[in-house]
């Protein structure tokens, strides 16, 4: 049995890069709630732009999830 090493390497870069990347962007998506609730907080406005930004990376996350999923099973 041989094992194709470049390969192993490539698939671990990858899946480590992809997994680094979606807990990023479900960290900045907890951020921009976490501002908001610290903007109501201080009675500085609804912080709707925060809001916004941490549902489009909440919205990323579920895609990239999606798409691991669809990989998986078609």
């Amino acid at each position: 049995m041989k094992i194709d090493w470049v390969a192993l390497g490539s698939v671990f870069g990858v899946s480590l890069g992809v997994a680094v990347g979606l807990v990023a962007l479900f960290t900045l998506g907890i951020a921009g709630l976490s501002r908001r609730e610290r903007a109501v907080a201080e009675g500085h406005g609804g912080g709707s732009l925060a809001v916004t930004g941490a549902y489009a990376c909440f919205a990323a996350c579920a895609a990239a999830v999606a798409y691991g999923i669809y990989l998986i099973v078609a």
